[in-house]
């Protein structure tokens, strides 16, 4: 069996998990709610504060789906109670960003600055001129969020300029060798 679709998922008490139809499941808790269709062959079973999902058969396909349908679920639970949160940096005399309404305008090295709107459910906080925080229930929309950010101006290899994960470490390169050897 799957290791990681063995593992129950500890449910909270202020967390409700309603399975309705077609594997559609809601999980709500202190006015976050998230709501997911899961694979129809999957199951989740409840029994006392935890959640479990069994799988109908030891098929390739259910054997691969068994361990994603309970990460997905536990996601949603730890998005609901905890939320998930992206940092990115920015590196470059002159980048900056600046949080203006609800657009956050980046300033990275080009003739306009660059407007971002964050997507519902997904909180973008600017931190000095060169950190952001991107925040939200959601951990896929919080990854994607972060990499449409970062995806604006990428960071170059040769002098380390651009929009970069906190935690992301860029390779350098050396520049050019200079004009020995030229006849």
């Amino acid at each position: 069996m799957s290791r990681i679709g063995r593992m129950p998922i500890q449910v909270p008490a202020n967390v409700t998990v309603e399975v309705g139809e077609d594997n559609h499941v809601v999980v709500e808790s202190g006015g976050r709610r998230l709501e997911r269709a899961l694979p129809p062959q999957m199951k989740l079973v409840r029994e006392e504060g935890e959640l479990r999902v069994e799988r109908p058969s030891d098929g390739r396909e259910d054997r691969s789906l068994h361990g994603l349908t309970r990460t997905l679920v536990a996601n949603m639970v730890t998005g609901v109670t905890e939320g998930f949160t992206r940092r990115l940096e920015i590196n470059g005399v002159g980048y900056r960003a600046q949080k203006m309404g609800d657009l956050v305008m980046f300033q990275v090295g080009f003739s306009h600055p660059v407007a971002f709107a964050s997507p519902p459910g997904v909180t973008l906080v600017v931190e000095g001129n060169n950190r952001i925080v991107v925040s939200g229930a959601d951990k896929e929309m919080v990854g994607e969020t972060a990499a449409r950010i970062r995806r604006i101006r990428p960071p170059e290899p040769y002098k380390g300029k651009g929009i970069k994960y906190a935690e992301e470490t860029i390779r350098r390169k050396a520049g050019k060798a200079g004009g020995k050897g030229k006849k």
